[in-house]
């Protein structure tokens, strides 16, 4: 038999069998779009707008259906009670991460934000005890938030009210925030070694938005062997971790053990009194990369949440001046706001939250995993499977939030004025993996932006109606487009 006969009939036999696995495979799977070998239902979805995409598959399979990125089967959860019944009443259960090979490939299993298991429950438990030991939601981190809100403002009057691109200078104050937790000390905002942590974190959250990275996690053969953007987030992840690698060894010199000054110094301790524990996950390499996941995660949210809320302020200049109104009333020109004040603020409360379900900063959250076989409506969703949560379509739930393309402070606030709550508000996910950082961001949000209002007048270079706020890239965060604005002193 001729070599040529024998590779076609080979190749055929694989496709074959490949479509019978996948057959047998989908026939327990909730429904969805019949997948092409190899590449699945990837040409189907719209690359900068997934969420838009599996909105559209939801219309036609429902709320739990099933698509192939890939090879591999990944099962999506659209709308608030399906993901509500997997995060929340089965949160167990749906409690893996799910792989992001790009992240895969700079964290190795480690951290808080990509491990699993009982390396991920040690780490979680610990990170969370050491930050409420460290002040989490009590008035020693306010403190500092609220340090951190002044030296931002005397950022924000070196500008004289000129036109000024906001973004690096939001980054600074939640970066500073996380830093002083991670290594307790704080940078100047000219601080060249601080301005280049903050650019490189940038452009990683960039990338990782892009639509070519949305290709290389679901074909993770390109990451090895292409060119391309994400090179580019392997380099600054290194560089991160450099910087981080150099003030762990700067606190191993350091360290009073009596005495523990940061998150480092917590760690440290924690490894020495581990150190005749041969499976203990307190290891060096562990440390630097959960440092790294808490500055990322710690900086950019926040700061593009910050961004996204000034850009929408500058679009509404009827909600900016009954928020100023509001903190003239209750706060006043003479001292700075504290969180005591939010809940005299229902207005700016639910300006705030309806910014952060506006932005939708991510769309889908991480993937999720499940962590054994589960029956779930009905379905059988084995161990391993990947699970796409979609915040977008809780989000942006038109029951809850009545016309939800719109923004609108109103979808937070009852016939009197006072804030509502809603159990439809999951920017921070939900569940066990719900966001460790949700207080200190929440926080953050309130004192930042109120402090900010409080002594500046948002002026926008353009009539408010060619302001543009549709956001430039949402793959894995949804970021805002460029925009300068003049900060006039009040």
């Amino acid at each position: 038999m001729e070599p040529v006969t024998v590779l076609v009939l080979s190749l055929s036999c694989l496709l074959l069998l490949s479509l019978w696995r996948q057959s047998s495979e989908r026939s327990k799977l909730p429904p969805g779009p019949t997948p092409l070998p190899i590449i699945g239902n990837f040409l189907q979805i719209d690359a900068k707008n997934i969420s838009q995409s599996l909105t559209n598959f939801s219309k036609v399979y429902g709320p739990v259906f099933t698509l192939y990125l890939g090879r591999k089967p990944t099962v999506v959860l659209h709308g608030y009670e399906a993901v509500k019944e997997a995060l929340i009443d089965h949160g167990e259960e749906f409690a893996g991460r799910g792989r992001l090979p790009v992240v895969e490939k700079v964290t190795k299993g480690l951290g808080i934000a990509f491990s699993n298991g009982s390396r991920w429950k040690e780490i979680r438990h610990f990170s969370l005890m050491t930050l409420r030991n460290l002040g989490m939601g009590k008035r020693t981190i306010e403190d500092r938030v609220q340090e951190e809100a002044q030296c931002l403002v005397e950022e924000l009057r070196k500008t004289n009210g000129s036109p000024c691109d906001p973004t690096f200078i939001l980054s600074c104050a939640p970066c500073n925030v996380i830093c002083s937790i991670l290594f307790q000390n704080r940078f100047d905002y000219k601080d060249q070694d601080f301005l280049n942590l903050i650019e490189k974190m940038e452009e990683i959250d960039k990338i990782l938005s892009s639509p070519w990275l949305q290709v290389c996690n679901n074909f993770p053969s390109l990451i090895d062997y292409c060119p391309g953007s994400h090179q580019i987030i392997l380099k600054n992840v290194n560089y991160i971790r450099s910087y981080i690698v150099e003030k762990i060894k700067e606190h191993q010199e350091s360290l009073n053990i009596a005495n523990p000054r940061d998150f480092i110094d917590y760690y440290l301790i924690k490894q020495e009194q581990e150190i005749h524990n041969q499976q203990s996950e307190f290891t060096f390499e562990h440390l630097a990369i959960t440092a790294n996941n808490l500055l990322a995660a710690g900086t950019e949210t926040t700061s593009t949440t910050l961004r996204y809320a000034l850009l929408l302020l500058l679009k509404h200049p009827h909600v900016t001046a009954k928020v100023q109104e509001e903190i003239d009333r209750v706060v006043g020109r003479h001292r700075s706001p504290c969180m005591k004040d939010r809940s005299h603020m229902p207005y700016t409360d639910a300006v705030i939250h309806e910014v952060q379900r506006f932005i939708d900063i991510l769309p889908n959250s991480l993937p999720h995993e499940v962590i054994c076989d589960i029956k779930f409506r009905n379905y059988l969703i084995p161990k391993g499977t990947t699970v796409i949560t979609s915040l977008s379509s809780v989000l942006h739930d038109s029951k809850e939030f009545p016309n939800p393309e719109a923004f609108d402070p109103g979808h937070f606030l009852d016939k009197n004025g006072d804030f509502k709550k809603s159990d439809y508000f999951m920017p921070f996910s939900a569940g066990k993996r719900i966001c460790v950082g949700e207080g200190l961001a929440r926080m953050e949000l309130f004192l930042f932006l109120t402090t900010i209002l409080q002594n500046f007048k948002l002026k926008s270079l353009v009539h408010t109606k060619d302001i543009n706020i549709t956001p430039v890239a949402n793959g894995l965060a949804s970021l805002p487009p460029p925009y300068k604005i003049c900060f006039i002193p009040v």
